[in-house]
């Protein structure tokens, strides 16, 4: 009996260490798809200078990596804006205390289909084109072509911050295509001739035009100097200060080497 229970509790004690180091060597991130390819790329450079380290990357939008984080199911969640009160009262409700990492400097940009000549809107004729005050192309020089108004729906951090940066809180347009992610919006502006949508830079492709905001054109340093009014930071939460392995992770995702990785991406490193 006795050499029955040594053995019972060898193996308990083995299952508890492996399911341990297990815990330690994986990292799991999910949330904003304008951080997805700066996670993804990052995560792949880390792995091979980590080889056991193993780190999981998975989309959905801003608002879903944050109910990961405050259930507990991820390590890390992207977000492409700050975390709202409400989502902070919820994770420590559940006894998650979020601590957010700025990875990375980025501009919403307007875009419109390459045929479409309007090179300008300020930001009131964003706001009129997106609560359905303005349907014609026409109204803003453009040809006279119906607007097709493409967002991205409710759970993208994107959508957060376009909403309340350039519509001040109000409602879209009820005729608008939500879309799930910022390829799916660039490519149904790339394909529609009268439609206009709003993507992170790193999603920016030949295929479509980029519009100047009040004259002003997103890049690296209207981004860092404030001057246009849709920029942003790019975020990583976790439960509590970032340590181990995510910490190690995040830490170098913040270096130079990490940032180089955030400017291969097409979005804006943080110094």
């Amino acid at each position: 009996m006795r050499l029955y229970t040594i053995i019972l509790l060898t193996l308990i004690l083995s299952l508890s260490v492996s399911t341990a180091f297990a815990k330690q060597g994986q990292i799991t991130c999910s949330g904003s798809t304008t951080v997805l390819p700066i996670a993804q790329a990052a995560a792949e450079a880390f792995m091979d200078k980590h080889p056991n380290i193993n780190i999981s990357v998975r989309g959905g939008g801003s608002g879903v990596g944050i109910a990961a984080l405050q259930n507990g199911t991820v390590q890390i969640a992207n977000s492409s804006r700050p975390m709202k009160s409400k989502e902070m009262s919820a994770c420590k409700s559940k006894g998650i205390n979020p601590v957010g990492y700025a990875v990375a400097n980025d501009a919403i940009a307007i875009v419109v289909h390459k045929s479409n000549p309007v090179k300008n809107l300020t930001l009131k004729q964003i706001k009129d084109i997106y609560t359905g005050k303005i349907s014609n192309w026409k109204a803003l020089g453009g040809p006279s072509l119906p607007i097709v108004v493409v967002s991205r729906d409710v759970a993208s951090g994107t959508f957060e911050d376009f909403n309340e940066k350039a519509l001040g809180g109000a409602k879209v347009v009820a005729s608008a295509q939500l879309l799930a992610s910022n390829n799916a919006v660039v490519s149904a502006v790339a394909s529609t001739p009268g439609a206009v949508g709003y993507a992170g830079l790193g999603y920016i492709t030949d295929g479509i035009n980029v519009v100047n905001v009040d004259n002003i054109t997103p890049s690296e340093t209207s981004a860092k100097n404030g001057s246009y009014q849709l920029a942003r930071k790019l975020y990583m939460f976790t439960n509590g200060k970032a340590s181990g392995d995510v910490g190690i992770f995040i830490g170098w995702l913040q270096s130079a080497e990490g940032q180089a990785i955030v400017k291969d991406q097409g979005f804006i490193p943080l110094d």
